[in-house]
């Protein structure tokens, strides 16, 4: 009888890359392992196996230096991977050994073999039940097993988690063997960094001797516990049950300050713990994660850049020419003069542009060019307009001041203090209380800058009020369109409603997902950019103009905004019909491209988070707003609909007594951007 461990170990750990190479005490954590290992009396060989990923070139390498075998096989399918190394070495038994359990002991090993033999089953253990500490876990199990396991298993956690089906399955025998009491809870493994710090205390204690007994570290435990004391925050066995994007959210945040470059994107704002955060690639209206799992995406479509879809091939095959003909070069882009044009001509009352590259840099330039031309420091403002200090100052006279408007726990720290009262808000719809700003700053206001909608249009001819203030007491009023830019129409949303700006700004869906920002005007302000100082080396670059140049042919050729406006209205409406049904009651809103749905209710919060878990389940990002595309065909819609039908069917249950936070899989999504207007 042929007794084999297989060390299951690979380089591409998504929460701590390269874990099983890392240093303890001068020798790669797999070497120190394999040492340990190799003391077993009743093993007759070890053998490391590994995935086909050239990664793993540097593990196998350093593997077979130290004497040992090295098998190699798939990546995700590590089931499979260690049948055909078992069938290779002609392997009776095997023994699974994880490579990130350096602590693994031999005595341990020993005696689960012989627990296997003496017991005369198909599977044996000391994990199940779990006493023994996390990375101590020892499975023995016969070649015959894990040969029915690969042929019958089908499930990808049962695949790539190798044992799961032995061990749920009535078909095989099973033994186990356990400690005299739990010890479960305490971590010796290594997935994080906080992990590897425990293991390396371990091991610098003992050190030179790297072969104490497992119940030597329990009793250093006792002794010293400050020593185990960094990891015990995480769960064991976490990453069984997490994806690939969950685990490299972990460590996002360990290196990017808040885990994401955007607010809007972080996870906790959809499904805490669940979501899958990062995408492989998307189509049309579709994503793909890490893991290669599809979804339909009927959330925001990248924050409302993708009007057209993801990956719309004209307009990438526009930019991949660009790519192959040269981004940068010491002269300029002409695409930037040929969009200029385009945009004047889709708003006759602009005579001159400047560009940027993202929504946030392109607000500050419209309120630099308007003090610069007026003279002027204080701005009116309405709406969201990014996180410069010019905006966020708001909050420096009153943390009121944008109450509500901002995520929870934002502060304007690190904005100057001498920035305090510069920006004075209002609300949308009204206008007396903007004709009194006016009145209490006279002479002082450089700009009203506002949003022409969002969550309601303008009442009682507001618009036009605002533009008549603007010009009465030389104002510049500056439209914010950055997010209702070509939603609605074919340009800003002002041409719907027939009042003319002085400036205005565009980002988001100008590019159809590459970046690319504008600020529009009339020449007698937009001079004054020259008199300031507003330049930026990758300002410069091609790709962002030439993406909105053929974004918008394409848009002009489809009449994109009528077809999103059609699609927004029909969802919103399907909403307000689901919800009657489910005698429901909600609140709809937004522009009919960017519209969403509350419920009305104590419990909207977890309602949402419900939502968003039970369709992810099904395929689909959605919470509780959809960003409208063209590739929002009937057919997708219809699809959404059907799969949240029975979901607001539990809503209404819950309405009624059922508790909403018995049916949560992960803590409640943090609430979103609330806007003044």
């Amino acid at each position: 009888m042929k007794v084999v461990a297989l060390v299951q170990a690979r380089m591409g750990s998504t929460r701590l890359p390269e874990k099983v190479l890392r240093d303890i005490v001068g020798k790669p954590m797999i070497e120190l392992l394999l040492a340990r290992l190799s003391q077993s009396s009743e093993l007759d060989e070890i053998v490391v196996a590994t995935s086909e990923d050239m990664q793993n070139d540097k593990l196998q390498l350093l593997v077979e230096s130290l004497g040992y075998r090295c098998t190699r096989g798939s990546e995700k399918n590590v089931l499979n991977r260690f049948y055909e190394s078992a069938k290779f070495m002609g392997a009776d038994v095997i023994v699974r050994i994880t490579g990130d359990c350096p602590l693994v002991d031999f005595i341990l090993v020993d005696e689960c073999i012989k627990g296997y033999k003496n017991s005369n089953v198909d599977y044996f253990s000391n994990t199940n039940p779990a006493t023994y500490p996390d990375g101590l876990d020892i499975e023995v199990m016969s070649f015959e097993s894990i040969k029915r396991a690969n042929n019958e298993a089908d499930s990808d956690f049962d695949r790539e988690h190798v044992t799961p089906y032995i061990r749920n399955s009535e078909s095989f025998s099973k033994s186990s063997m356990c400690y005299i009491e739990d010890l479960s809870s305490q971590r010796w493994s290594v997935d994080e960094p906080e992990d590897l710090d425990v293991v390396t205390n371990v091991f610098e204690h003992f050190s030179p001797d790297i072969f104490f007994d497992w119940k030597q570290v329990l009793e250093l435990r006792k002794l010293q516990p400050i020593l185990f004391a960094k990891n015990q925050h995480i769960r064991n066995n976490e990453g069984a049950t997490m994806g690939t994007g969950q685990k490299l959210y972990k460590r996002a945040k360990r290196v990017i300050p808040g885990g994401s470059m955007l607010l809007s994107k972080r996870p906790e704002m959809f499904l805490p713990e669940k979501w899958p955060s990062y995408f492989s690639k998307s189509k049309g209206c579709k994503v793909w994660d890490l893991d290669g799992k599809e979804y339909i995406d009927m959330s925001i479509m990248g924050i409302g850049t993708n009007t057209l879809g993801y990956g719309h091939s004209e307009v990438d095959e526009a930019v991949m020419k660009t790519v192959r003909d040269g981004n940068m070069s010491t002269f300029n882009c002409p695409e930037e003069v040929y969009l200029a044009e385009k945009l004047v001509e889709l708003h006759p009352w602009a005579d001159m542009v400047r560009f940027a590259r993202a929504g946030g840099e392109i607000n500050s330039i419209a309120v630099r060019i308007a003090r610069a031309s007026t003279g002027r420091d204080k701005i009116a403002i309405c709406g969201y307009h990014g996180w410069h200090d010019w905006y966020l100052s708001t909050n420096l006279n009153s943390d009121k001041n944008l109450d509500g408007h901002l995520l929870p726990g934002l502060k304007p720290n690190g904005v100057p203090r001498g920035l305090t009262g510069t920006t004075l808000p209002f609300n949308y719809n009204d206008i007396e209380q903007l004709e009194q700003l006016i009145k209490e700053n006279n002479g002082e206001i450089a700009a009203i800058k506002m949003e022409v909608s969002r969550n309601e249009g303008p009442k009682d001819n507001y618009l036009q009020k605002v533009r008549d203030l603007a010009t009465e007491n030389n104002i510049i009023l500056i439209f914010d369109e950055c997010t209702s830019g070509f939603r609605e129409t074919f340009g800003g949303l002002h041409k719907k409603y027939g009042v003319e700006p002085d400036l205005a700004i565009f980002a988001k869906a100008l590019g159809n997902g590459y970046a690319i920002s504008a600020c529009i005007g009339r020449k007698k302000f937009m001079q004054a950019a020259q008199q300031t100082f507003i330049s930026s080396t990758f300002w410069t670059e091609r790709i962002g103009p030439t993406a909105a140049l053929k974004t918008l042919e394409i848009m002009e050729k489809e009449r994109s905004w009528d077809k999103i406006t059609k699609i927004g209205n029909s969802i919103s409406n399907q909403w307000q019909d689901m919800a009657d049904k489910y005698e429901l009651n909600i609140s709809t809103w937004g522009l009919p491209a960017l519209s969403g749905y509350t419920f009305n209710s104590p419990n909207a919060l977890a309602y949402k988070t419900l939502i968003t878990q039970e369709m992810l389940e099904k395929g689909y990002l959605a919470a509780s707003s959809v960003y409208a595309c063209t590739e929002h065909k009937r057919e997708i819609v219809d699809g959404y609909f059907s799969e949240l039908d029975p979901i607001f069917a539990t809503i209404k249950e819950c309405e009624e007594g059922l508790d909403v936070n018995t049916l949560l899989k992960s803590p409640l999504c943090h609430n979103g951007f609330k806007r003044l207007n």
